[in-house]
């Protein structure tokens, strides 16, 4: 069953977000998945939610995601990431 990373994020340093951003999808094909949303305009239709930078990933289940998440390849990014920008990510199962 599919799984999707989704991400909200607010970019605050914009050049390490574009290095981190450069070498992550790399890192996430090698795992199967694939970016379907990556950025570009978000409208709200309901509710009140603050979107910022809006990036929805598939991957073919949740153990891929997972794995993907807690690889060492990964965690060194993840730290460029935390840095370069502030926000909310789920991993959220498919149907």
């Amino acid at each position: 069953m599919a799984a999707y990373l989704y991400a909200n994020l607010r970019i605050t340093d914009a050049e390490r977000y574009a290095a981190y951003s450069r070498e992550v999808t790399a890192q996430i094909a090698a795992y199967g998945g694939r970016f379907l949303v990556r950025g570009g305009a978000t409208v709200v239709l309901e509710g009140e939610a603050a979107p910022q930078r809006q990036v929805i990933v598939e991957f073919p289940d949740m153990e891929r995601l997972r794995s993907w998440y807690a690889s060492a390849d990964y965690q060194r990014l993840l730290a460029i990431r935390q840095s370069a920008s502030k926000g909310t990510l789920l991993a959220i199962e498919g149907i």
